[in-house]
């Protein structure tokens, strides 16, 4: 019953305290780390003791797969080369770095304890970075070589940190340390390749979504403790199956599998990776107390602790500094060009620690010299970079003015994409054959329309204008509200079936999900540029350049025929200015089939988007 109540407390403490985070704009980690330090000293709160075994089996295998699941393997394959810089080369400089400084400032200590503290420090968390990162609206760029380290440079202090505890029982070698860390990778990478091949198997034969849903569940667990049992990594074996898993789930799961999947990995990270940050804070009381044991002076403890805290942080900023100049790459002029000093400072500063690195100390065993005190600087290394960098990034990153993603950029990528499928799904469409006495084609062409006009207008129209697809959302959801309150009122008539009431209430839920709701608009500073046509080369976008001809500023189309347009759109041709195809006459279109002219051009304040008729592609 204790143990109850405490899961209980701790779940209600992390909902309250991130629903006041985002209340009061802070990143909820932060606060969840300063409310467990106040809470460590409480009278009445229970000791929690995070062990080894609990983080390492069983948070953070949950919290890797679901970060690998979401990640996209395409961004982390054309970002491999910075994310092995950080995930590898980063974590031995750290190790080797900070080994040197705690040895040289804590007497006692010596090689394998304080490189197994540098090991344990090394590694920023896999959460705090990229939550904090995508909160801010860092470029995605960053997030995703943030993500890419995150997942993979556990592994690598883990391993570190294993040789150096293995060196403070016996004398290692050269050669031993590297047929180690040899059989790590690779046997963690043959057992996630492996297991995703066994999963993948069984998921194209499984069409269950809570089957597949448990299957997913077990996955990370099961990759965890298969390599381990081989002494080979854990943390890769759960990356790379998770890594090929989600890449491939559009082919192996069905579409209710994914969805189910996606939200319960969502809720099962959002849980974890908040109770983390709480539990990190709940240790602060009893590693304070170990210390004041010590025979290690005061002033020498925080000496130490706070010099560690700014090596890890000096040392991430050189590294990505140095690094820097290995990610030179030919631009398309043949210019080499490198990441901007702006991009590299804020992954320099983007190295906050997490529960990983506290689990990871209580690794170091007990007959070390002055444990109490390299658990302190793990503690120290962990709250610190959390609060400082935490609390700073978001304001570094205002102060260098790096671009945010453009939703703009999102709605025009967002609308072009689901065109193309549109016209791939219309192609498999006049290949089929099939007798339509009732009109069931002429709705699956409305229903594509409607998806695809509620993308275009996410571009933005008339400031304060209720676009059509808002309208059709906000009428229709009126609608399903007074009808679920009519099923639930016979349902509490106890005159239909239990089970039928259900499937009714099931089926306007699933109707409800499908309807399409406008994205809030951001404000932009910039107007959307010309980009390259997507996905292939277009002859007529490569010939046009968006120049605005017209002022008009009215459909002449529709106020000849009595109609109303949503968006105008600009021939690049002739200049006619006519309506969007979410307008009810769609001009654009039709004087597009009357005079073959290719490319339009949005007539909208502040864009300048082209759009190809023929090809559907975007510039």
């Amino acid at each position: 019953m204790e143990i109850a109540l405490l899961l209980i407390a701790l779940a209600l403490t992390v909902l309250v305290v991130t629903a006041l985070a985002d209340r009061i704009d802070v990143p909820a980690p932060l606060v969840l780390i300063v409310v467990g330090v106040g809470g460590s000293y409480v009278p009445g709160v229970p000791e929690i003791t995070l062990s080894p075994e609990v983080v390492l089996l069983g948070l953070l295998p949950p919290l890797l797969y679901a970060a690998a699941i979401q990640t996209s393997l395409v961004d982390f394959n054309a970002n491999r080369r910075s994310i092995l810089l950080l995930s590898v080369g980063l974590i031995v400089f750290t190790t080797v770095g900070v080994g040197v400084l705690v040895h040289s400032l804590l007497p006692g200590v010596g090689w394998p304890g304080a490189l197994a503290i540098g090991a344990v420090v090394a590694p920023p968390d896999a959460v705090a970075a990229t939550a904090i990162g995508r909160r801010i609206g860092l470029p995605r760029r960053i997030v995703t070589i943030l993500e890419g380290e995150s997942l993979l440079n556990d592994a690598t202090a883990l391993v570190s940190l294993r040789t150096a505890v293995a060196a403070g029982g016996a004398g290692i070698t050269a050669v031993g340390v590297g047929l180690d860390f040899a059989l790590a990778a690779g046997g963690g990478v043959a057992v996630g390749v492996v297991l995703y091949l066994v999963i993948g198997w069984v998921r194209r034969r499984v069409e269950d979504p809570l089957t597949d849903t448990a299957i997913s569940l077990v996955t990370p667990f099961a990759a965890y403790v298969l390599a381990e049992e081989i002494h080979a990594s854990g943390v890769l074996a759960v990356v790379v199956a998770g890594l090929l898993l989600g890449h491939r789930s559009p082919v192996l799961q069905t579409a209710s599998s994914r969805i189910a999947e996606r939200m319960n990995w969502r809720t099962i990270a959002f849980v974890l990776e908040n109770v983390v940050f709480l539990l990190i804070g709940l240790q602060a009381a009893r590693l304070v107390a170990d210390v004041g044991g010590s025979e290690v002076g005061l002033g020498r403890v925080v000496l130490v602790c706070g010099t560690t805290l700014v090596a890890v942080v000096l040392l991430r900023v050189v590294w990505v500094f140095g690094a820097r100049y290995v990610l030179v790459q030919p631009g398309p002029d043949g210019v080499r060009v490198k990441p901007s000093w702006q991009n590299t400072l804020l992954v320099g500063w983007a190295g906050m620690r997490g529960v990983v690195t506290l689990a990871a100390a209580f690794v170091i065993p007990a007959d070390f010299e002055h444990r109490e005190v390299l658990l302190m600087v793990a503690f120290t290394v962990v709250a610190g970079t959390l609060l400082l960098q935490g609390l700073t990034l978001p304001w570094l990153a205002r102060r260098l003015r790096v671009a945010s993603p453009d939703p703009m950029d999102d709605a025009l990528a967002r609308a072009t994409l689901l065109q193309q499928a549109s016209k791939a799904g219309y192609a498999a469409l006049e290949e089929m054959d099939y007798d339509d006495a009732h009109g069931v084609i002429d709705r699956i062409r409305q229903r594509i329309d409607q998806r695809n006009f509620a993308a275009w207008e996410r571009l933005g129209t008339t400031p304060g204008q209720e676009t059509p697809s808002e309208l059709y959302a906000r009428v229709r959801l009126a609608m399903i509200g007074a009808e679920r309150e009519r099923v639930l009122e016979i349902r509490s008539s106890g005159r239909v079936d239990s089970v039928v009431v259900a499937e009714v209430l099931a089926m306007l839920d699933v109707e409800e999900s499908l309807i399409d709701r406008a994205m809030p608009q951001h404000e932009q500073d910039e107007p959307v540029g010309l980009r390259p046509a997507t996905r292939e080369e277009c002859a007529h976008l490569a010939a046009t350049t968006a120049v605005r001809t017209s002022d008009a500023g009215v459909c002449v189309d529709c106020l000849e025929v009595g109609t109303t347009w949503v968006a105008l759109r600009e021939c690049l041709a002739c200049g006619h200015l006519a309506c969007c195809d979410s307008s009810p006459a769609q001009h654009a279109t039709a004087h597009f089939h009357d005079t073959a002219h290719p490319v339009m051009q949005s007539a909208e304040p502040g864009e300048h988007w082209r759009w190809c008729f023929v090809h559907h592609l975007t510039s």
